[in-house]
């Protein structure tokens, strides 16, 4: 099993997450992390154990041991920085959202299709054994034809400005930072829908503190998601079936739960991952690295670029706008 050098762009809450899960995989070696922070990108490296560290992202992408890339800079860099780790020979997995817009997602997949490198989006749930289990039991027919979804993810986010969450030219706002799930979910299992609508409620920043959705499919089914930093209406999704529900849930730990509702039984099952199941998605990239794939069958470039339409959708209905990014 071939090991890859993997690079870290970004110093943030979310890189510390997926370097502990990273850990984990015996083919992944640590092996430089960039800041445009000298000082972080030395305290990232040494807590962590990287074996180098840089001042700025140019100089860690120059580096030629580095192979693959994790992006977790804000929102509103994932365009920049994946063009320029696609333009200096590395694989990109990219956090979530891809980019603020879906014509952003499109120069990105354009770029890594033109010079034959690995790109996906990193998208949590897909690998999670709740969610793999859930799948399983869907497809088993067993719940019977899925009719209709229903998704939240919600958090109290005490109003600051000065915020990532709420700063507009960080990508700010609940749908592209926790609302993107709920709807991840329903284009999975439902498909793209055929029409959206979506009001949103604003900070003063402009950036959308709630919005709530609605999508119609062509088939007459519906389903509904909602993001939120002002309430603590929790993680979830449910998935109704003519037979029962499935509801999958989790806390702000590693538990994830599925509970399995039919008529006079539930069944609640409880998943707890090493590390936050980060891992997965990172074993999903060497794995297709290994087999000479430069996408994943299970996030396909296709749906990253069905996932930010759909998000811009949501945004021209609820009239949320990130000036000068909003093509």
């Amino acid at each position: 099993m071939k090991a890859y050098n993997w690079g870290i762009l970004g110093t943030g809450n979310i890189a510390h997450k997926f370097v502990r899960s990273l850990i984990l995989l015996d083919n992944a070696n640590l092996y430089a992390v960039g800041s445009r922070d000298a000082g972080r990108a030395e305290q990232f490296a040494g807590e962590l154990g990287f074996r180098k560290h840089f001042g700025s992202y140019e100089e860690m992408l120059a580096d030629p041991g580095v192979e693959v890339v994790y992006i977790s800079s804000p929102h509103s860099f994932h365009l920049e920085h994946t063009l320029m780790a696609l333009r200096n020979g590395k694989h990109v997995i990219c956090e979530k959202p891809m980019s603020l817009n879906a014509g952003e997602v499109s120069r990105m997949i354009d770029e890594a299709r033109r010079s034959g490198l690995f790109l996906m989006e990193a998208l949590w749930p897909p690998f999670q054994p709740s969610y793999l289990k859930a799948e399983e039991i869907l497809k088993s027919g067993k719940m019977g034809k899925l009719l209709h979804m229903r998704g939240r993810f919600a958090f109290v986010s005490p109003y600051d400005p000065e915020l990532r969450t709420y700063n507009l030219a960080l990508g700010g706002g609940s749908l592209l930072d926790i609302g993107i799930y709920p709807v991840m979910d329903i284009l999975r299992y439902m498909g793209e829908p055929e029409s959206v609508s979506a009001v949103s409620l604003f900070a003063p920043t402009g950036a959308d503190e709630s919005t709530a959705m609605i999508f119609r499919f062509s088939d007459g089914r519906m389903a509904e998601a909602y993001s939120s930093f002002a309430n603590m209406a929790g993680i979830a999704t449910e998935f109704n079936c003519e037979n029962g529900n499935l509801i999958l849930t989790r806390g702000r730990d590693r538990n994830q739960h599925l509970i399995i509702e039919l008529p006079g039984d539930t069944d609640n099952r409880i998943f707890t991952p090493p590390a936050q199941g980060y891992q997965y998605e990172a074993a999903e990239v060497m794995s297709c690295l290994d087999r000479g794939l430069t996408e994943s069958a299970v996030v396909p470039l296709s749906f990253s670029l069905t996932l930010a339409r759909t998000l811009d959708d949501v945004r021209r209905k609820a009239g949320i706008r990130y000036p000068g990014r909003d093509r």
